[in-house]
């Protein structure tokens, strides 16, 4: 099920109850920030709990083409030598991201402050979505780019010889241009600062203060304020990946909303840059228990068990949408089952994600009987605590639009199916064994 695999249909039927423990795959975002700093660092990194999907292992694939040693030693378990910060080489051929926008944004960081060129490229998707996000603050530091019309891939990256140091304070709330900005600092001279309106997933912050970069947060009249200092020497860390809660989301809507259910999902992120969609759960009466709270590879985790229970339609804040942005798809599916009307606001950034996310989740909800409404910032879902299903729903290559539809279909009235379920395999590789081990029953 890779990203230039031939479209795999998939249809979800309505299921009983749902059993069971659900181990769901490290953590995409953390994965991917795993190998880039292990590459950046003097010596070995030693890297547990690894997601394994296409995504990260195209990341790996382009950290061992800057040079980098990239090995695996079993599931989940790899190791990386660095090269240092500065110290990628050109790469021979073009760098694939497939279909992972974190991947590519966060590499063309990495390397914008290197003096050596490398052209970046990735699957129909990936390719049209906007980059110039990333680019415009890449070429303030000196970088130079050029890419296709609307600034989108393929783009050549030149490296800047003699970086500046940057103040940037963000257009949009998102972590990977904080992100691509960050790691662009390291080999820049002095200090790079990053201004955000409102905060995103901090896991590069929490990761750079692990390999031993200078780097401090603090909240001020401009925002939240990320300062760090250039040209550490990064050392080498264990890392180990905590469970993706965007992954988890899936399991744990479906227990929500098929009647009878109990299933536990261990080890997840709580994270609170991450826990938005737990948080508007609860708010909608969710029956959800976090346990044995603990903190493992810097961030904060829990096991949840997760029960079918009524659910009410809620407000989701607008300030809200950067802790769950990934979320919003299954969360526009769990308001169908909810009593009530569920809003969405400051959801635009779904518009450029791996696709429109909004408009696919409402064309593809509306033809399995709901009622939805949207505008370029809003989603909102007339929930009548079911979903009569019966629909073939267009995932456009979007691994988060296929689960979330499948998940819909297990607890519709009639089947739904999607298009193409290959992209799953970009963040979730064991979904389909995963729900179906659990009592899910998709063909």
């Amino acid at each position: 099920m890779s990203h230039s695999a031939e479209p795999l249909p998939m249809t979800a039927r309505r299921s009983g109850p749902l059993r069971g423990e659900a181990r769901v795959p490290g953590d995409k975002s953390i994965s991917h920030r795993a190998l880039i700093l292990g590459a950046l660092s003097v010596g070995e990194t030693h890297i547990t709990g690894l997601l394994e999907g296409q995504d990260v292992l195209d990341t790996a694939k382009a950290m061992q083409a800057f040079g980098a040693r990239v090995e695996r030693l079993g599931i989940g378990e790899w190791k990386v030598n660095g090269v240092g910060v500065g110290g990628f080489a050109e790469p021979e051929g073009v760098i694939d991201c497939g279909n992972s926008g974190t991947g590519v944004r966060l590499i063309m960081g990495a390397m914008a402050t290197t003096p050596i060129t490398a052209t970046f490229t990735g699957d129909a998707s990936l390719s049209r979505r906007p980059m110039g996000r990333v680019t415009d603050p890449l070429e303030l530091f000196g970088a130079e780019v050029t890419a296709r019309e609307g600034k989108r891939l393929p783009a050549t990256i030149r490296g800047a010889a003699d970086p500046v140091p940057l103040r940037y304070k963000t257009p949009v709330a998102s972590a990977q241009i904080k992100s691509a900005v960050l790691l662009a600092g390291l080999n820049a001279p002095g200090e790079t600062v990053v201004i955000e309106s409102e905060p995103t997933r901090d896991h590069t912050e929490r990761m750079l203060a692990g390999f031993g970069a200078s780097i401090r947060t603090e909240t001020t009249d401009e925002g939240h304020v990320i300062t760090l200092q250039g040209r550490p020497e990064l050392k080498p860390q264990p890392v180990a990946v905590p469970r993706d809660p965007s992954s988890a989301a899936f399991p744990v809507a479906a227990a929500l909303i098929v009647p009878g259910s109990e299933i536990r999902v261990p080890g997840v992120s709580r994270n609170p840059t991450r826990d938005g969609l737990y948080v508007t759960l609860l708010e909608m009466g969710a029956d959800i228990a976090f346990e044995n709270p603990r903190e493992e590879g810097g961030e904060p985790v829990a096991d949840l068990v997760v029960r079918h229970g009524p659910l009410q339609g809620v407000t989701v804040p607008p300030e809200r949408a950067a802790s769950m942005i990934d979320e919003f798809p299954i969360l526009s599916v769990i308001a169908c089952f909810a009593e009530g009307t569920t809003v969405m606001q400051g959801v635009h950034e779904l518009r450029v994600k791996e696709s429109d996310r909004i408009d696919a989740m409402a064309v593809g909800l509306r033809a399995n009987g709901a009622e939805v409404e949207d505008t370029p910032d809003t989603m909102t879902v007339h929930g009548r605590g079911g979903l009569k299903g019966g629909a073939t729903c267009a995932t456009h290559l979007d691994h988060r639009i296929a689960m979330s539809f499948l998940v819909a279909g297990l607890a519709s009235e009639q089947p739904i199916r999607v298009d193409d379920g290959g992209p799953i395999a970009t963040s979730f590789p064991d979904f389909l064994p995963l729900m179906r081990g659990l009592g899910a029953q998709i063909d």
